[in-house]
């Protein structure tokens, strides 16, 4: 279903976007757009995508800097919270959206709060699946930290990581996420791997696997939930979820928000639960509050 896919220049680098948009919908004027979460890319919100699109929303899913097929960050660069959200900002400005359903899972959850905090008046929706910050980081830790990093940074090895074979990848993935079943996971593995020279590998630069230099500051990012304008639906996978135990106060700084629960769908609830998801994401959709207009551009 995907239409109009493509690489679009940001910040120095290319990022890749997934777009769905069937040809047959009609539009409903609203750009709903997908951040994927750490280790994942745009490609795997497929299976929640295409029912949004049906529904005639123009459906879009980058893939972030440095996974699937937008370009890696140049030596000397990194991944920070503030690059993801620069791209996001100027990926909009190249977008235009008349009105902007902000959804992100987990990390990119994060990403997507934290650009609605600062730019409250861009987004007119924020749906959060089980993204609302990583773990609180007390500041005794930023020295080991650092000094982490940069070991990391030294014997780092950025040569896309080989996989075996594809069963090895799927084993890989089969452990990393054992409560999603295998059949999915197979879609899933094929979306997130690639052949680089003649070899499989995962579509991630291997920088990602580094420990982040600076400690997650809550406080900080209670700040921006607090400047959150826009309605807010909060979709967490039940108790196989990734939930955090400080997860009620966190929420309870966004001023209108929505908490739902996919009781038995789990963090990865875009690969587990997709219908059920995109049913819930469609009703959210269709509750633009009145006196809330098309937000200035």
């Amino acid at each position: 279903m995907q239409s109009g896919s493509g690489l679009v220049f940001v910040n120095g680098i290319r990022l890749y976007i997934h777009r769905f948009q069937p040809a047959s919908a009609r539009p409903s004027g609203l750009t709903v757009l997908l951040l994927h979460g750490y280790l994942d890319s745009g490609a795997t919100w497929d299976l929640v995508a295409e029912p949004l699109a049906r529904a005639g929303h123009d459906v879009l899913a980058p893939d972030l800097r440095g996974f699937g097929e937008s370009d890696s960050v140049g030596a000397g660069g990194y991944y920070h919270f503030p690059d993801y959200v620069s791209d996001l900002s100027s990926l909009l400005d190249i977008l235009a959206p008349k009105r902007l359903a902000l959804v992100g899972h987990s990390m990119g959850g994060t990403i997507a709060a934290l650009f609605a905090g600062a730019r409250p008046q861009r987004v007119d929706q924020l749906v959060l699946l089980e993204g609302l910050g990583a773990p609180a980081s007390e500041p005794s830790t930023a020295v080991d930290r650092m000094r982490t990093w940069l070991d990391d940074m030294r014997s780092l090895d950025r040569t896309p990581r080989p996989v075996g074979s594809f069963d090895e990848a799927l084993d890989r993935l089969a452990r990393r996420h054992p409560q999603v079943s295998r059949a999915i996971l197979e879609s899933r593995a094929r979306l997130l791997t690639r052949t680089h020279s003649g070899r499989l590998s995962w579509a991630y630069d291997s920088m990602h696997r580094t420990t982040a230099p600076v400690p997650f500051h809550l406080e900080s990012f209670k700040c921006f939930l607090r400047r959150i304008t826009a309605p807010t639906l909060y979709v967490s996978g039940g108790v196989n979820g990734l939930r955090l135990p400080d997860e009620a106060e966190r929420l309870a700084c966004i001023p209108s928000t929505l908490h739902i629960d996919l009781a038995d769908a789990g963090h990865m609830m875009h690969w587990t639960a997709p219908e059920t998801l995109a049913e819930r994401l469609l009703r959210f959709f269709a509750t633009q509050p009145e006196g809330r207009p098309a937000s200035p551009r």
